[in-house]
């Protein structure tokens, strides 16, 4: 078999590859939203640089925890997950510098406290409504006046 024919071959093959990863990676995000729910939320992986580390990703409410999803794996299960009770919200900004090429357009920067120090997150407008409204809702018979536990 001549030399050109292995190349057309292996270009073939990764293309078909490349289609497979696509189709997997649509088929993915419609399982994880089938339940709705979910939202583009990027998180900062890595915050030794300022403008740094962004990853881009899903968010999906399940229950009393808010699971992160990479948005190129095709994992069925959350790279990070973080419980409501462990989460307090300490502040919103713009997109800077670099940031706003690392992020989806028109996303704000959130920052929450948790138990391991400050945590961001990028979202639209609209998510960090909804986002917002899900921290501060609790379940029945929560105490309003007790300082949630730090362990």
């Amino acid at each position: 078999m001549p030399l050109w024919q292995w190349l057309v071959d292996s270009v073939g093959i990764i293309l078909v590859l490349v289609v497979v990863y696509g189709v997997a990676l649509v088929v993915r995000r419609r399982a994880l939203s089938r339940n709705g729910g979910t939202f583009e939320l990027s998180h900062r992986a890595r915050s030794e640089q300022t403008g740094r580390g962004w990853v881009l990703g899903l968010g999906r409410y399940s229950g009393e925890r808010l699971e992160w999803f990479r948005i190129f794996s095709l994992s069925p299960r959350p790279r990070s997950s973080w419980l409501r009770t462990d989460l307090v919200y300490a502040g919103r900004r713009d997109a800077e510098g670099t940031e706003q090429m690392s992020l989806y357009a028109e996303h704000v920067i959130v920052v929450v406290e948790s138990e391991g120090g400050p945590i961001e997150f990028a979202m639209s407008p609209s998510s960090l409504m909804g986002f917002q409204s899900w921290l501060e809702a609790a379940p029945p018979g929560a105490d309003w006046n007790q300082r949630r536990p730090r362990l």
